[in-house]
């Protein structure tokens, strides 16, 4: 008799089941993963975008041209910076001389999840599921 060769149905079976309750646990954590790091992607574009307005008023003495539009944000007016995929668009609204105020608006995975916000006085803040995502974007 020759000796048998190969794997069983059952053994198969045991193997699919294992990467099933694996991949059940592994892929709603990586989904909050990406959460997070949109989130805190979309809070270091905001920062940037605050250091674009800083440095446009540091050469002009205000953060307003001639006609009172904001200065342009360049690439910072979407998160992130680069890629094809934006998370979050950014704008500057109540712009006065000397003071602004950025809004970031989340879209693609943070969409529907609330704005995040940041002024020229450094105050923050942010609203929905982003209310208090500058302090830890673990809650989203």
């Amino acid at each position: 008799m020759k000796a048998q060769q190969g794997f069983t149905l059952i053994e198969l079976m045991i193997v699919v089941a294992i990467i099933g309750i694996l991949a059940a646990i592994a892929l709603p954590s990586y989904q909050g993963y990406l959460l997070r790091a949109s989130c805190e992607n979309t809070k270091s574009v905001l920062a940037g975008a605050a250091n674009v307005l800083e440095r446009y008023r540091a050469q002009n003495n205000r953060y307003t041209d001639a006609d009172g539009n904001a200065a342009p944000l360049g690439i910072y007016s979407a998160a992130p910076v680069d890629g094809a995929s934006k998370h979050a668009t950014v704008a500057v609204s109540a712009v006065t001389a000397t003071s602004y105020t950025l809004t970031a608006t989340g879209t693609g995975r943070l969409a529907g999840k609330g704005t995040l916000t940041l002024d020229s006085s450094g105050a923050r803040g942010g609203s929905g599921a982003l209310a208090n995502a500058w302090g830890s974007c673990n809650g989203l």
